[in-house]
């Protein structure tokens, strides 16, 4: 058997189904006599629950209404710790918090009544800014503010700052940012307490959902169903929050006895639900005479708003890279995640690295000036290695290609002699050029002994038509997951991509394969999967039913006969996590991932300085990601993340008055058109993986790692403008221009 899918540009699966309009998402779905259900919210960011109250002029009866009281379970979503409770009982902890749930068959009724519905709520001093939370000018979480704090230590960072020959200090901030998903979040339910739980949904995670259901409506777990429907894209932001849309639009179900709808509008979407988390970055860096790294003293702060949610998830992998793809003896990276009274942020694309990163890549900027160095040259002699250990002591033990991927990409752009050129016009030009580079890493799926716990199943199965179908609670969120899953499948078994199913992620039929999050997708899923065919093929091998070598009619036969015969094949395998993987919680020490991917990008940008406005006119994309499983969605992924981190960098800007988002709608929350995005070329380096299928890593969060360094440092090659923030709007840029000048 030959390889013929996996390296081939297979078009998507589900393709044909989105582009004609016949996939069908939650708000295309009815079903008879249902109810539409609408959360009424907190409009303060931190205060006591006096009263709510249903003026007259409303006809109150006609609607089902649920506060706490009607929970019949826990009243906490089931996330790293229950601090978030479904419904405020008596406080609400920030701004847009679920008060109380209405339904009613009339949606025009329905907003009637929720504007009607009366708050008495007494103000609480409320904390708005991650500055005032490290400041603890109020405590509004435990007794200090902080959900989660954690150490990573290398070498001796004291005794080399005691004696430092160059001593380099630098701050910088990220803003929050909206994932900004074509599809807002929706659900389905249908609840009572005789036949259970069902929901349908636009989400990441089936099985994050379904605990949450148990523990809210304290069932077990063959009461409760969930269902993922197409999902218009997510981004990280229907990883944790599609549990709360469901337990409030199930809840409405239970107390009505009728089907409940919930999808949100966009502006209720952009004000409730998560974000990116801002962040702050110190760094103390430092160096000898010839620009080596001696020791990295960093310290990381994120804003995770009201809840704990996914925070100290994100501050660990914003931590671990806060150190980048260089090698330093000495590394010392103090992380917190603060409380705030906004809502709560959580997953997005990248989960803390791109804030980590932005910082780190500035920075190195700034060290490589003050010691002499070119940004290039300064990066060159401080990359890890094979054999040299990260900031968690995690041994390089891949062939990593660092210096090849830089050289490689300095010729494509041609940087040498555009950097001298620009230079040059930029002495009389009013747009002035200029080229920026960053180099990053990042690490594929969940971190530490993340997927041990997981422990994480597939499974296939044979069918009666002769097909194979693929059963995995992984979803397809527009990254071409399906696609992958059948070309790793069809290589697997030796037989056409036509033969292979893909069962939608429904938790009454597909195992718990984990959460469709972290990079993780194709490199350990779709090992798992690529286990469960060999052992499916082998069964049918053993029993007579197919020989070694053999053709897809072959195996259709094969599959057709052992049904019929034996009734259901099914081959189930479990994630194995590899030997050499060690690695301490606690200390947050040793090996933090099975592998990494390693990319060097590079901006050109204009800037004019008569309006302050920022183009970026090209930007090259090179990663190695091990095998390339699809080079059309390999393509697709790069170019999606380097758009979305362009409006990270130059166009995000996220709003808050009182804790509140005040631009949540498109018109006033800017994101980049084609008009604004430049040429992108990707260019992948091959250097397979042994864990992976094929040899693949995870490739959907690094893109948007590495944009924003990238074209600030392009930014401040054009201008000289030492710039310590995104987004880097025009009057960021116009600041940083006067602070420069004076």
């Amino acid at each position: 058997m030959r390889t013929k899918h996996i390296g081939e540009r297979v078009p998507r699966r589900e393709g044909g189904l989105k582009v004609s309009g016949r996939a069908r998402y939650v708000d295309d779905w009815t079903l008879t006599g249902a109810l539409y259900g609408v959360t009424v919210r907190s409009p303060v960011a931190r205060g006591i629950i006096r009263q709510i109250g249903y003026p007259a002029g409303t006809p109150w009866e006609q609607f089902t209404i649920v506060t706490a009281a009607d929970i019949p379970g826990s009243n906490s979503v089931a996330n790293l710790e229950k601090d978030q409770p479904f419904l405020a009982v008596d406080r609400v902890q920030h701004a847009e918090q679920a008060i109380l749930l209405l339904a009613h068959p009339n949606k025009s009724l329905l907003e009637k009544a929720r504007r009607a519905v009366s708050l008495d709520i007494e103000h609480l001093p409320a904390v708005l800014s991650l500055e005032s939370s490290l400041a603890q000018e109020q405590v509004v979480w435990g007794h200090n503010n902080v959900f989660k704090e954690l150490k990573i230590e290398k070498g001796n960072v004291d005794g080399v700052l005691n004696n430092a020959p160059v001593i380099v200090e630098g701050e910088y901030w990220t803003g929050a940012q909206e994932q900004l998903y074509l599809e807002t979040n929706g659900m389905i339910a249908v609840a009572n307490p005789k036949e259970g739980v069902t929901v349908w949904g636009s989400m990441q995670c089936p099985y994050f959902v379904h605990k949450a259901l148990m523990e809210l409506f304290s069932l077990p777990m063959e009461k409760v169903r969930v269902v993922q429907m197409e999902t218009g894209g997510a981004f990280g932001g229907k990883e944790d929050y599609p549990s709360v849309l469901a337990g409030h639009a199930a809840l409405l179900a239970w107390k009505s006895g009728k089907p409940v709808k919930m999808v949100y509008d966009r502006g209720e979407d952009m004000a409730a639900t998560t974000k990116r988390h801002p962040s702050r970055t110190q760094h103390r860096t430092v160096v000898d005479r010839n620009g080596k790294l001696l020791a990295m003293d960093i310290d990381f702060a994120i804003d995770g708003g009201g809840h704990m949610t996914l925070s100290p998830i994100v501050l660990s992998r914003g931590s671990i890279h806060a150190a980048g793809p260089y090698y330093c003896p000495n590394i010392r990276i103090h992380g917190r995640a603060v409380a705030t009274n906004t809502p709560p942020h959580g997953a997005f694309r990248g989960f803390g690295a791109p804030q980590s990163l932005f910082a780190l890549e500035r920075h190195m900027d700034k060290v490589a000036r003050t010691v002499g160095l070119s940004p290039v040259e300064f990066r060159r002699r401080n990359f890890i290695r094979q054999g040299e250990s990260t900031a968690t002591g995690q041994r390089i033990r891949e062939s990593i290609q660092m210096e090849k991927l830089l050289h490689r990409a300095l010729k494509e752009t041609n940087y040498e002699k555009k950097v001298r050129l620009f230079a040059k016009q930029n002495l009389k030009a009013k747009v002035k050029k200029g080229m920026g580079v960053s180099c990053f890493f990042h690490g594929a799926g969940f971190t530490g002994s993340g997927e041990k716990r997981l422990a994480s199943v597939v499974a296939v199965e044979a069918t009666e038509q002769g097909k194979l179908r693929v059963l995995a609670s992984i979803t397809e969120l527009g990254q071409g997951a399906v696609t992958i899953f059948t070309q790793i499948a069809a290589d697997a078994l030796g037989i056409s991509g036509q033969d292979i199913e893909v069962a939608q992620a429904d938790t009454a039929f597909v195992p718990d394969s984990g959460p469709t999050v972290a990079s993780r997708t194709c490199m350990i899923v779709g090992k798992i999967l690529e286990s469960a065919c060999i052992e499916l093929k082998q069964t049918l091998i053993q029993n007579g039913l197919l020989k070694e070598r053999y053709t897809s009619n072959a195996f259709r036969a094969a599959c057709k006969k052992y049904v019929k015969q034996h009734g259901q094949l099914k081959s189930f395998a479990q994630y194995q996590q590899p030997s050499h993987i060690q690695w301490d919680d606690e200390k947050h020490e040793g090996d933090a991932y099975g592998t990494m991917a390693w990319a060097i990008y590079i901006a050109e940008v204009s800037v004019d300085l008569s309006t302050y406005e920022i183009r970026v006119d090209d930007f090259l994309a090179l990663q190695e990601i091990g095998k390339v499983m699809n080079p059309l969605l390999a393509e697709g992924q790069i170019i999606g993340g380097v758009v979305q981190g362009i409006g990270y960098t130059l166009h995000e800007n996220v709003i808050w008055n009182k804790g509140r988002m005040v631009n949540n709608r498109i018109t006033d929350y800017i994101i980049p058109t084609s008009m604004d995005v430049p040429p992108v070329r990707v260019i992948f380096e091959e250097n397979p993986y042994e864990f992976g299928p094929s040899g693949a890593k995870g490739i959907g969060e690094l893109p948007l790692d590495g944009v924003a360094p990238a074209i600030v440092n392009a930014i401040e090659s054009a201008t000289g403008a030492a710039i310590n923030r995104i987004p880097v709007t025009p009057e960021v840029l116009l600041e940083a221009m006067e602070n420069t000048n004076e």
